[in-house]
């Protein structure tokens, strides 16, 4: 069992998760491309989430987001199920699409936080030595997207959706830079720079060691049944919280360690009949128990 979320809004998150047996089901291609913008699109609206940047890789996804409502959970729950169901309609499947493995849902707690890791989602397709430049991965342009100030559209995938059933037709999904990261365009500009950068820093890096990178093409090619030969790292941290500073994540385990405590003390009082609140951020039990939480002080 894990440890409880404190579940509060107003908070920025990466949230990672991988396809089982590390295949490559969410492996580029139109049909795919469209599944996944639709999905998220259309989860985001739902929830009010808003999405700074999304990265669809072969066989995992990567999205930076600001959740400003505290509706993290249903908004993962929900996008992570349609897709997987899209996914199983789109390659003629019925077992699990995801890892059995949670969600990593990670807090990114000052801004500096934030923009380290849209640098890296925008960059993954780099770090992994897939392709020379972002712009060149073959999945959905949410990166050039996102810099350019465009709305990703995605129409209902035909292959699982029914015409006459509630989700929409179409989805918009436009990709932002929330206000509690400063002014937007500044924003843009050190993502965008920081961008350029990692793609030179890795082109010099391939010209020293001489490895080659797999190409768009490449890509493409690969069948969505395959999976990495690479030996895949097990019993990994899998951390809550990321900060550069070190008194910035020493401050935020602290708040997770007092809200664990504060919970559990509630959660044995209720067990034992008495009346109790639980501490603010307290989110399954609040849901699905309909017990009191204590509101959050300003």
């Amino acid at each position: 069992m894990t440890l409880p979320r404190q579940v509060l809004p107003g908070q920025f998150y990466m949230l990672t998760r991988r396809c089982t047996q590390r295949m490559f089901f969410l492996r580029p291609d139109e049909a795919m491309n469209n599944a996944f913008v639709y999905c998220l699109g259309e989860a985001a609206q739902r929830f009010e989430i808003e999405v700074i940047l999304p990265q669809q890789m072969s066989n995992h996804h990567h999205t930076t987001l600001f959740d400003r409502h505290g509706r993290i959970i249903e908004f993962t729950e929900h996008f992570h199920k349609m897709l997987a169901k899209c996914v199983n309609a789109l390659r003629g499947r019925w077992e699990n699409m995801w890892s059995s493995e949670s969600p990593c849902i990670v807090e990114l707690v000052d801004i500096a936080d934030v923009i380290d890791k849209v640098v890296y989602v925008a960059t993954n397709p780099v770090l992994d030595h897939l392709v020379e430049r972002v712009h060149h991965w073959p999945g959905a342009k949410c990166v050039g997207a996102m810099l350019a100030g465009h709305v990703l559209t995605a129409t209902r995938p035909t292959f699982f959706f029914r015409e006459d059933g509630p989700m929409p037709e179409s989805v918009e999904l436009k990709l932002t830079i929330p206000p509690e990261l400063g002014c937007t365009a500044d924003v843009l500009r050190e993502v965008s720079e920081r961008i350029e950068s990692v793609e030179i820093e890795h082109m010099r890096l391939r010209a020293q060691t001489g490895k080659r990178i797999v190409g768009r093409r490449g890509v493409l090619r690969q069948s969505w049944r395959d999976s990495p030969t690479s030996r895949e790292p097990r019993r990994n941290l899998r951390p809550r919280v990321a900060a550069r500073s070190k008194w910035s994540r020493l401050e935020a385990l602290r708040r997770n360690r007092d809200f664990v405590n504060a919970y559990r003390s509630s959660r044995a009082a209720w067990l034992a009949g008495l009346t109790v609140s639980f501490p603010a951020g307290t989110y399954w039990l609040r849901r699905f128990a309909g017990v009191t939480v204590e509101v959050l002080a300003n």
